[in-house]
Protein backbone atom coordinates (compact mmCIF):
# COMPACT_ATOMS: atom_id res chain seq x y z
CA UNK A 1 0.00 0.00 0.00
CA UNK A 2 1.65 3.55 -0.91
CA UNK A 3 2.01 6.00 1.64
CA UNK A 4 -1.05 8.93 2.47
CA UNK A 5 0.29 11.44 0.29
CA UNK A 6 -1.00 15.09 1.78
CA UNK A 7 -0.75 16.84 -1.16
CA UNK A 8 -3.80 14.93 -2.75
CA UNK A 9 -7.24 16.94 -3.69
CA UNK A 10 -9.54 14.07 -4.62
CA UNK A 11 -13.42 14.37 -5.57
CA UNK A 12 -15.32 13.54 -2.14
CA UNK A 13 -18.86 11.75 -1.97
CA UNK A 14 -20.87 12.78 1.38
CA UNK A 15 -23.42 10.46 3.05
CA UNK A 16 -25.27 9.63 5.74
CA UNK A 17 -25.67 6.09 7.71
CA UNK A 18 -26.63 4.57 11.09
CA UNK A 19 -24.13 3.04 12.98
CA UNK A 20 -25.97 2.87 16.61
CA UNK A 21 -29.28 2.09 17.58
CA UNK A 22 -29.78 1.61 21.09
CA UNK A 23 -32.95 1.54 23.21
CA UNK A 24 -34.85 3.78 20.73
CA UNK A 25 -31.86 6.30 20.27
CA UNK A 26 -30.29 6.16 16.53
CA UNK A 27 -27.10 7.59 15.92
CA UNK A 28 -26.22 8.47 12.22
CA UNK A 29 -22.30 9.33 10.84
CA UNK A 30 -21.68 11.32 7.80
CA UNK A 31 -19.09 9.72 5.58
CA UNK A 32 -16.80 11.61 3.89
CA UNK A 33 -15.33 9.21 1.30
CA UNK A 34 -12.41 10.22 -1.29
CA UNK A 35 -13.00 9.11 -4.85
CA UNK A 36 -9.96 6.66 -5.91
CA UNK A 37 -8.77 3.55 -5.42
CA UNK A 38 -8.36 2.67 -2.19
CA UNK A 39 -8.08 1.45 0.70
CA UNK A 40 -7.81 4.93 2.45
CA UNK A 41 -6.58 5.16 6.06
CA UNK A 42 -10.00 6.33 8.14
CA UNK A 43 -10.54 9.37 10.52
CA UNK A 44 -13.77 9.01 13.09
CA UNK A 45 -14.62 12.53 13.96
CA UNK A 46 -16.10 13.62 17.19
CA UNK A 47 -17.54 17.28 17.80
CA UNK A 48 -17.37 19.48 20.56
CA UNK A 49 -20.48 21.31 22.01
CA UNK A 50 -19.45 20.81 25.98
CA UNK A 51 -20.77 17.40 25.28
CA UNK A 52 -24.64 18.68 24.76
CA UNK A 53 -24.88 20.13 21.42
CA UNK A 54 -23.46 20.04 18.01
CA UNK A 55 -24.06 17.65 15.45
CA UNK A 56 -22.09 15.53 12.78
CA UNK A 57 -22.20 18.54 10.31
CA UNK A 58 -19.99 20.29 12.51
CA UNK A 59 -16.42 20.09 10.96
CA UNK A 60 -17.93 19.91 7.68
CA UNK A 61 -15.49 22.13 6.07
CA UNK A 62 -12.35 20.81 8.27
CA UNK A 63 -13.52 17.09 7.30
CA UNK A 64 -13.98 17.44 3.45
CA UNK A 65 -10.77 19.15 3.32
CA UNK A 66 -8.85 16.25 5.12
CA UNK A 67 -11.26 13.42 2.98
CA UNK A 68 -10.02 15.19 -0.65
CA UNK A 69 -6.52 14.62 0.99
CA UNK A 70 -6.92 10.50 0.58
CA UNK A 71 -8.40 9.58 3.81
CA UNK A 72 -12.40 8.60 4.67
CA UNK A 73 -13.88 10.54 7.44
CA UNK A 74 -16.38 9.36 9.55
CA UNK A 75 -18.43 11.87 11.83
CA UNK A 76 -20.70 10.83 14.18
CA UNK A 77 -23.58 11.99 15.92
CA UNK A 78 -23.59 10.39 19.83
CA UNK A 79 -26.42 10.20 22.23
CA UNK A 80 -26.14 14.21 24.24
CA UNK A 81 -26.35 15.01 27.83
CA UNK A 82 -28.19 16.21 29.76
CA UNK A 83 -30.30 13.27 28.73
CA UNK A 84 -26.90 10.88 28.50
CA UNK A 85 -24.47 11.57 30.99
CA UNK A 86 -21.27 10.34 30.97
CA UNK A 87 -19.89 8.01 29.97
CA UNK A 88 -21.92 7.19 27.36
CA UNK A 89 -20.76 10.03 24.99
CA UNK A 90 -17.58 7.86 25.50
CA UNK A 91 -19.27 4.29 24.98
CA UNK A 92 -20.77 5.89 21.66
CA UNK A 93 -17.44 6.77 20.36
CA UNK A 94 -15.73 3.90 21.54
CA UNK A 95 -18.96 1.47 19.35
CA UNK A 96 -18.11 3.72 16.52
CA UNK A 97 -14.68 3.15 16.25
CA UNK A 98 -15.19 -1.08 16.47
CA UNK A 99 -17.92 -0.55 13.89
CA UNK A 100 -16.09 1.50 11.71
CA UNK A 101 -13.35 -1.11 11.86
CA UNK A 102 -15.66 -3.98 11.17
CA UNK A 103 -17.61 -1.99 8.10
CA UNK A 104 -14.17 -0.09 6.66
CA UNK A 105 -14.45 -1.86 3.44
CA UNK A 106 -17.94 -0.58 2.51
CA UNK A 107 -16.33 3.01 3.00
CA UNK A 108 -12.94 1.82 0.95
CA UNK A 109 -11.27 2.47 4.35
CA UNK A 110 -8.49 0.33 6.13
CA UNK A 111 -9.14 -1.27 9.39
CA UNK A 112 -5.83 -1.41 10.55
CA UNK A 113 -5.23 2.51 9.86
CA UNK A 114 -8.16 4.47 11.91
CA UNK A 115 -7.50 7.33 13.94
CA UNK A 116 -9.83 9.76 15.35
CA UNK A 117 -10.19 13.73 15.64
CA UNK A 118 -12.10 15.51 18.14
CA UNK A 119 -13.04 19.18 19.08
CA UNK A 120 -13.47 20.68 22.08
CA UNK A 121 -15.59 18.21 24.49
CA UNK A 122 -14.79 15.80 21.68
CA UNK A 123 -10.96 16.10 21.99
CA UNK A 124 -12.21 14.66 25.60
CA UNK A 125 -14.45 12.14 24.01
CA UNK A 126 -11.80 10.94 21.94
CA UNK A 127 -8.21 10.96 23.81
CA UNK A 128 -10.51 9.05 26.69
CA UNK A 129 -11.29 6.69 24.55
CA UNK A 130 -7.95 6.00 22.95
CA UNK A 131 -6.47 5.88 26.29
CA UNK A 132 -8.81 3.15 27.72
CA UNK A 133 -10.54 0.90 24.92
CA UNK A 134 -10.52 -1.86 26.46
CA UNK A 135 -12.68 -0.40 29.86
CA UNK A 136 -15.92 -2.17 30.37
CA UNK A 137 -17.96 0.70 30.69
CA UNK A 138 -17.13 2.06 26.94
CA UNK A 139 -17.17 -1.21 25.77
CA UNK A 140 -20.76 -1.72 26.91
CA UNK A 141 -22.04 -2.08 23.78
CA UNK A 142 -21.48 -5.25 22.16
CA UNK A 143 -20.60 -5.37 18.15
CA UNK A 144 -22.41 -8.60 17.42
CA UNK A 145 -21.04 -8.91 13.68
CA UNK A 146 -17.33 -8.30 15.24
CA UNK A 147 -17.25 -8.75 18.56
CA UNK A 148 -13.13 -9.97 18.78
CA UNK A 149 -12.82 -5.97 16.88
CA UNK A 150 -11.62 -3.60 19.70
CA UNK A 151 -11.46 0.75 20.03
CA UNK A 152 -7.68 1.05 19.87
CA UNK A 153 -6.75 3.73 17.14
CA UNK A 154 -3.53 4.38 15.81
CA UNK A 155 -3.45 7.82 16.36
CA UNK A 156 -5.50 11.28 17.88
CA UNK A 157 -5.75 14.37 16.58
CA UNK A 158 -7.02 16.53 19.38
CA UNK A 159 -8.72 20.38 18.72
CA UNK A 160 -8.94 22.62 21.52
CA UNK A 161 -9.54 19.75 23.49
CA UNK A 162 -11.19 19.16 27.06
CA UNK A 163 -8.20 17.24 28.85
CA UNK A 164 -8.82 18.54 32.26
CA UNK A 165 -12.46 18.82 32.13
CA UNK A 166 -12.41 19.33 36.28
CA UNK A 167 -9.51 21.85 35.83
CA UNK A 168 -11.79 23.31 32.86
CA UNK A 169 -14.65 23.30 35.41
CA UNK A 170 -12.73 25.41 38.06
CA UNK A 171 -11.29 27.55 35.78
CA UNK A 172 -14.84 28.62 34.40
CA UNK A 173 -16.33 28.93 37.30
CA UNK A 174 -13.72 31.94 38.47
CA UNK A 175 -14.40 33.43 35.15
CA UNK A 176 -17.97 33.53 35.33
CA UNK A 177 -18.43 30.94 32.25
CA UNK A 178 -21.64 29.54 33.61
CA UNK A 179 -22.97 28.12 30.66
CA UNK A 180 -19.56 25.75 30.47
CA UNK A 181 -20.41 25.26 34.76
CA UNK A 182 -23.53 24.16 33.93
CA UNK A 183 -23.25 21.83 30.88
CA UNK A 184 -20.30 20.07 32.81
CA UNK A 185 -22.25 19.25 35.32
CA UNK A 186 -25.09 18.38 33.03
CA UNK A 187 -23.00 15.48 31.30
CA UNK A 188 -20.62 14.19 34.75
CA UNK A 189 -22.98 14.92 37.46
CA UNK A 190 -20.73 15.21 40.23
CA UNK A 191 -17.08 16.56 40.41
CA UNK A 192 -15.96 13.26 41.46
CA UNK A 193 -16.59 11.70 38.20
CA UNK A 194 -14.78 14.85 36.42
CA UNK A 195 -12.16 13.76 38.25
CA UNK A 196 -12.09 9.85 37.05
CA UNK A 197 -13.17 9.99 33.48
CA UNK A 198 -10.39 12.62 33.37
CA UNK A 199 -7.28 11.68 30.83
CA UNK A 200 -4.72 14.40 33.17
CA UNK A 201 -5.65 12.73 36.08
CA UNK A 202 -6.12 9.23 34.74
CA UNK A 203 -1.96 9.81 33.67
CA UNK A 204 -1.35 11.60 37.14
CA UNK A 205 -3.09 8.26 38.78
CA UNK A 206 -0.50 5.85 36.94
CA UNK A 207 -3.38 4.11 35.37
CA UNK A 208 -2.35 1.07 32.84
CA UNK A 209 -3.55 2.81 29.78
CA UNK A 210 -2.97 2.69 25.61
CA UNK A 211 -0.37 5.36 24.05
CA UNK A 212 -1.36 6.40 20.21
CA UNK A 213 0.54 9.20 19.10
CA UNK A 214 -1.47 12.60 19.39
CA UNK A 215 -1.51 16.19 17.72
CA UNK A 216 -2.68 18.76 20.12
CA UNK A 217 -4.33 22.07 18.25
CA UNK A 218 -4.55 24.66 20.46
CA UNK A 219 -4.67 28.22 19.97
CA UNK A 220 -3.60 30.94 22.03
CA UNK A 221 -6.40 33.51 22.63
CA UNK A 222 -8.90 30.56 23.84
CA UNK A 223 -10.98 31.76 26.73
CA UNK A 224 -12.23 27.96 27.00
CA UNK A 225 -9.48 26.28 27.64
CA UNK A 226 -6.48 28.60 29.87
CA UNK A 227 -2.95 27.29 28.45
CA UNK A 228 -2.51 25.12 31.38
CA UNK A 229 -4.28 22.23 30.65
CA UNK A 230 -2.87 21.39 27.41
CA UNK A 231 0.86 21.75 28.71
CA UNK A 232 0.23 20.21 31.44
CA UNK A 233 -1.28 16.96 29.77
CA UNK A 234 1.84 16.96 27.39
CA UNK A 235 4.08 16.85 29.84
CA UNK A 236 2.29 13.82 31.58
CA UNK A 237 1.48 12.11 28.74
CA UNK A 238 5.15 12.28 27.83
CA UNK A 239 6.55 10.87 30.96
CA UNK A 240 4.05 8.06 30.74
CA UNK A 241 5.82 7.05 27.30
CA UNK A 242 3.43 8.57 25.03
CA UNK A 243 4.25 10.99 21.49
CA UNK A 244 2.40 14.17 21.50
CA UNK A 245 2.99 17.17 19.18
CA UNK A 246 1.81 20.09 20.90
CA UNK A 247 1.22 23.08 17.98
CA UNK A 248 0.07 26.17 19.43
CA UNK A 249 -1.64 29.00 17.19
CA UNK A 250 -0.70 32.49 18.44
CA UNK A 251 -4.11 34.97 19.22
CA UNK A 252 -6.25 32.13 17.81
CA UNK A 253 -9.38 31.56 19.56
CA UNK A 254 -11.44 28.33 20.44
CA UNK A 255 -12.35 26.37 17.32
CA UNK A 256 -10.80 28.70 15.07
CA UNK A 257 -9.80 26.15 11.97
CA UNK A 258 -13.68 25.59 12.24
CA UNK A 259 -13.93 27.43 8.96
CA UNK A 260 -11.91 28.96 6.42
CA UNK A 261 -8.91 30.53 6.61
CA UNK A 262 -5.25 31.50 6.76
CA UNK A 263 -4.72 29.73 9.47
CA UNK A 264 -7.20 26.95 9.40
CA UNK A 265 -5.34 25.89 6.52
CA UNK A 266 -1.96 26.10 7.92
CA UNK A 267 -3.48 23.93 10.50
CA UNK A 268 -4.89 21.45 8.15
CA UNK A 269 -1.04 21.29 6.67
CA UNK A 270 0.14 20.18 9.80
CA UNK A 271 -2.73 17.88 10.46
CA UNK A 272 -2.41 15.93 7.06
CA UNK A 273 1.20 15.84 7.01
CA UNK A 274 0.96 14.61 10.95
CA UNK A 275 -1.04 11.68 9.49
CA UNK A 276 1.24 10.82 6.84
CA UNK A 277 3.88 10.12 9.08
CA UNK A 278 1.99 8.07 11.49
CA UNK A 279 0.69 6.07 8.12
CA UNK A 280 4.07 5.47 7.12
CA UNK A 281 5.02 4.12 10.05
CA UNK A 282 2.36 2.77 11.61
CA UNK A 283 2.44 -1.26 11.76
CA UNK A 284 -0.78 -2.63 10.05
CA UNK A 285 -2.78 -4.75 11.96
CA UNK A 286 -6.61 -5.05 13.10
CA UNK A 287 -7.02 -4.88 16.66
Amino acid sequence: MPAHDPANDSEVKVWDVDYLREAGDTCLARIYQPCGKGPFPALIYVHGGVWSQGSRTDGAFLNRQLAASGMTVVAIDFRPAPQHPYPTQVADFNFATRWLKAHAGEFNADPRLVGAMGASSGGHTVVLSAMRPHDPRYTAFPLLEAPAVDATVAWVIALWPVLDPYARYLYAGKNGRQELVAATDGYFLTEEAMQEGNPQLVLERGEAVERPPVLVIQGTADNNIPLSIPKRFARSYRLAGGELDLEFFPNMPHGFASRPGPETEHALDIIKKWIARRVATRPRRVG
